[in-house]
């Protein structure tokens, strides 16, 4: 019923404490979150896939999906192509640092209209956290 309400509201905690409590400026905790300039709420938004993609990974890893441009594949026989689970491209770190980098570098995967950010994200999660745990 919630669709994907609770992934945002997760991430949206996480960007309000890095905002408020985290980020480095001279500004009031109010001011702060007036003042932000479309860079700011990319590196906001790195952040708080980062450091949740990394408490996901038990703090010793994490996982970033991102999808690649269509393309035509015949599927194996008993499966159906999805057209997007295929194109499905992994990317592990075992830094935190160097996954928002990556992030920050990639986040228009995550924000940019139609780019199937919240879907790209829970894979990323299931990646990190393994499908065992």
């Amino acid at each position: 019923q919630g669709g994907t309400r609770a992934i945002l509201a997760a991430v949206q905690a996480h960007i309000i404490t890095y905002l408020l409590f985290t980020r480095e400026t001279e500004s009031t905790h109010l001011d702060r979150l007036c003042q932000l300039g479309p860079r700011e709420q990319g590196q906001a938004l790195a952040t708080a896939l980062a450091e949740t993609l990394w408490a996901a990974g038990g703090g010793g890893r994490a996982v970033v999906c991102l999808i690649t441009a269509p393309v035509t594949t015949v599927p194996r026989e008993g499966y159906r192509a999805s057209s997007f689970t295929e194109r499905v491209l992994l990317f592990e770190f075992s830094g935190k640092a160097a996954a928002q980098g990556f992030i920050s570098d990639h986040i228009n995967s995550f924000k940019g209209k139609g780019s199937h950010g919240v879907i790209l994200f829970l894979y990323s999660l299931l990646f990190s956290r393994t499908l065992e745990r």
